[in-house]
């Protein structure tokens, strides 16, 4: 799964990396990203241009009774994302790309405890996972929520966990916005290269989600 994650990249240098066309709002740098909080995504508008919007993570399908069930769909499987109820709407027709510098991935050891690792571009460089967004109106304001696709972890991520976010390479950015069938969005959800990758552990600190500092994604010493 996925459930947290960084996005510290600033809105100006996100919109040369991701084109899209309105304001960029002020986003402070994330560096302990969990669910339920409100978080940038790049979508099409209703123009058809790509848009940043910030959005609520954890998604509400449009049909929900109840705005709770955010907190169960924080994460899309891959294998039935095309055709689960929670989801299948919001795969045909609100694909988004979600930004991140990193993730996180707990790694369970010997003793019985959880050592978490920051996981992210060799590089360094910002990426995409593979999102889908929804507008829930049910409730007194209308909420926009989204979820992060998971699937097949690579060589590398399998040696923390069965399941890793979807990376999604900037040539499939376009028609993973704009498809609009589901065959080639369906085709991109394969694991992300591992050689471009890597993974170190980090400070437990970022099991709690009110430590949100740069040291949560410094190399443990």
């Amino acid at each position: 799964m996925c459930g947290r994650y960084s996005i510290t990249t600033a809105p100006e240098a996100m919109r040369r990396l991701f084109r899209f066309e309105n304001a960029a709002p002020d986003l402070p740098p994330r560096y302990n990203a969990a669910p339920t909080d409100k978080l940038p995504v790049v979508r099409l508008g209703r123009d058809g241009r790509r848009e940043l919007a910030v959005l609520r993570w954890g998604l509400i399908p449009f049909w929900a009774k109840d705005e709770k069930i955010g907190f169960k769909s924080i994460n899309a499987r891959a294998e039935s994302v095309a055709t689960a109820p929670a989801f299948r709407e919001a795969f045909r027709h609100r694909r988004c790309l979600v930004p991140v510098n990193g993730f996180y991935e707990w790694k369970k050891l010997p003793d019985g405890g959880k050592q978490p690792h920051y996981i992210g571009m060799r590089d360094g460089s910002p990426f995409a996972l593979a999102g889908l967004w929804e507008r829930w109106k049910k409730g007194a304001d209308p909420i926009e929520s989204f979820t992060i696709i998971t699937g097949e972890p690579n060589s590398l991520t399998a040696a923390l966990h069965d399941r890793m976010p979807v990376i999604l390479e900037p040539d499939h950015w376009d028609a993973w916005l704009g498809a609009r069938d589901t065959a080639a969005p369906l085709a991109m959800l394969q694991p992300f290269p591992a050689q471009l990758m890597a993974a170190y552990p980090v400070s437990p600190k970022v099991g709690n989600v009110k430590n949100d500092t740069p040291d949560l994604v410094q190399p443990l010493a």
